[in-house]
C-alpha cells in the first residue's frame, strides 16, 4: 500500500510541476502526464520517502494553511534581514543553535529544514536525529526550548500533521 500511495504522489508532484511550467494545451497534459508516469515507473524504488505524506481532508488543508505560513514568515524574515543590511547599528549576535523537532518522518524533517534554510537569517547546519544546528543570524535565546519556539514551532505545527 505504501508503494502505491508513494508512487501516486510521486505522479501528481511530477505532473503538477509539468503543468506549472507549460501550457494548458491537450498535447501538453498527455505529454506531461505520460513523462509523470514514466519516471514515477523508473525510479519507484527511491518514492518510498513519499509514503509517510499523509492523504486527508485535514492534511490537504494544512498544506495550503502552511503554504501561507511560510510564505508570511518568509516576508518577515526578509524584512528584517534587509533592515540589517541597510542600518548596520541593528545589533546582531550570529551563532549555531541546538533546536529539537517532534516530527518523526524524514521527509517531514528534510521539509522543516529546508523550510529553516529557505527564511532568511537562518541556515540549517546539520540535522542528527530529534535535533538540528541552526545558524541563526541573530540569536536571542540560546538554550534548546527556546530556540526551538522561535525558529522551528511555526513550521512544526503543519508539518507535523501534513507527514506525522
Amino acid at each position: 500500500m505504501k508503494n502505491t500511495k508513494s508512487a501516486f504522489i510521486g505522479v501528481v508532484i511530477l505532473f503538477a510541476v509539468w503543468v506549472m511550467l507549460t501550457d494548458f494545451s491537450p498535447q501538453e497534459m498527455i505529454f506531461g502526464g505520460a513523462t509523470a508516469l514514466l519516471i514515477v515507473f523508473l525510479f519507484h524504488s527511491r518514492l518510498s520517502v513519499l509514503g509517510d505524506v499523509k492523504l486527508n481532508p485535514k492534511s490537504l488543508v494544512y498544506m495550503v494553511m502552511y503554504l501561507f505560513v511560510f510564505a508570511w514568515e518568509l516576508l518577515k524574515s526578509n524584512i528584517d534581514v534587509a533592515r540589517r543590511v541597510i542600518s548596520p547599528r541593528l545589533p546582531i549576535n550570529p551563532g549555531i543553535v541546538k533546536v529539537k523537532t517532534r516530527l518523526k518522518s524524514p521527509i517531514g524533517r528534510a521539509f522543516l529544514a529546508n523550510s529553516i534554510t529557505l527564511t532568511p537569517g537562518t541556515l540549517t547546519v546539520e540535522m542528527k536525529d530529534e535535533y538540528f544546528y541552526i545558524h541563526w543570524i541573530d540569536v536571542t535565546s540560546d538554550n534548546i526550548e527556546g530556540a526551538t519556539e522561535s525558529i522551528v514551532s511555526n513550521f512544526e505545527k503543519y508539518l507535523e500533521i501534513i507527514f506525522g
